[in-house]
């Protein structure tokens, strides 16, 4: 579609769903036991968008939260994309909503819908759109935190027997460097990383330190989301790369971080840089400054998902990510469920746009609330 073409929106829906989890995911952060969140749906001329917001039910991963996004979606961001008038590029969502601070999440869905829909008419595909170079993308898996080193090892192995490329383990204090050794001693080939979401201060860089000797492909986030210097001084210290997931909240972040030295690899997340399309900018920066990145995920259902290996598809990305298939989170996805495939890659999907629609009578059984957004 060329920026002649312009995307006359004539609704915005929100919509609320909760999916049970396989099973509790638990993090530093807490547990959680199902899958809540806001689809964003936008019927235009000839074609519908979809977008998915990754807040969590509470302000624990970033300042967003469910029922805050779906607040400032209904309030502010919808009528203002709205009362714009028709759109001639997806670009334009953003500038709309320049004037409103944060909220990152929600203008990330609304931003996606509003490009699904556009690609649809366009009859491109997101991947193609932004520039991705493979039809397939490689997939990891993060496991959170067990009751035991024996329970998540449990876990574990089933997914390495799956086929999955790259093992993620969340940690805390106390639960940390035993339960990497143990990991690491029954799968010494295993390519491993571990992720702390922030649990740890610079005091405890000698547990860092103790991690360097179990070969980890990086440590994520392991300090304050605010504490730039700290992972700078924390780098200088330890071997083992550090990734910054929390921290990086735009491509201005990004450089900052790269500038800074805070990190050797970045975990581009789309909810929480603002939107796909900041990150493709965050993945250009880091591909220019040398510095590889992974897509991570946040337990979306099949639309957030579609966006997340559509972004994995881009040259940069040269880590597997967090893209793991349906099965891994829920027993039924509200799309056709992604599938990991034998060499642990999943397919990029193909068609127009994100590539897949929410199966009605699924998303009809998992819905908990709907409102529609019309223009005036």
């Amino acid at each position: 579609m060329s920026d002649d073409n312009l995307l006359d929106l004539r609704a915005i829906e929100l919509r609320e769903v909760a999916l049970p989890l396989v099973r509790p995911f638990r993090t530093s952060f807490g547990e959680e036991r199902d899958k809540r969140a806001i689809l964003v749906r936008v019927e235009a001329d000839g074609a519908e968008g979809w977008g998915e917001c990754a807040a969590s039910e509470e302000p624990r991963y970033s300042d967003e939260w469910l029922e805050g996004a779906w607040a400032v979606l209904e309030r502010m961001l919808v009528p203002a994309v709205l009362a714009g008038g028709p759109i001639a590029a997806p670009e334009a969502v953003g500038e709309r909503l320049r004037w409103i601070r944060g909220h990152r999440m929600a203008k990330a869905a609304l931003e996606a819908a509003v490009l699904d829909a556009w690609l649809r008419t366009a009859g491109v595909g997101l991947a193609q759109h932004l520039g991705g170079v493979r039809d397939r993308v490689a997939c990891g898996v993060s496991v959170g935190i067990a009751p035991s080193a024996e329970a998540m090892l449990e876990e574990i192995e089933g997914y390495v027997g799956s086929g999955y490329l790259r093992v993620k383990l969340k940690i805390e204090p106390g639960r940390d460097v035993e339960v990497v050794r143990a990991v690491r001693d029954a799968l010494p080939d295993t390519p491993l990383s571990v992720d702390a979401n922030g649990a740890y201060s610079l005091s405890d860089v000698s547990l860092f330190e103790a991690l360097d000797p179990f070969g980890l492909v990086m440590i994520e986030q392991p300090l304050d989301f605010e504490d730039l210097l700290d992972h700078a001084t924390l780098q200088s210290r330890v071997n083992t790369a550090i990734c910054l997931d929390e921290s990086i909240r735009s491509a201005r972040d990004a450089l900052t971080a790269i500038r800074l030295g805070a990190c050797r690899v970045i975990n581009i997340k789309p909810g929480r840089v603002g939107g796909i399309l900041e990150g493709k900018r965050v993945h250009d920066l880091a591909a220019a400054a040398g510095i590889p990145v992974w897509i991570g995920g946040m337990l979306e259902t099949g639309v957030g998902r579609a966006a997340n290996v559509a972004l994995a598809a881009l040259p940069g990305v040269t880590l597997p990510g967090d893209t793991s298939a349906s099965d891994r989170y829920f027993p039924e996805d509200i799309t056709e469920p992604f599938l990991l495939g034998a060499d642990g890659t999943m397919a990029v999907p193909s068609g127009p746009g994100i590539g897949v629609t929410p199966i009605p009578e699924r998303l009809a059984s998992c819905t908990v609330r709907v409102v529609a957004v019309l223009p005036g």
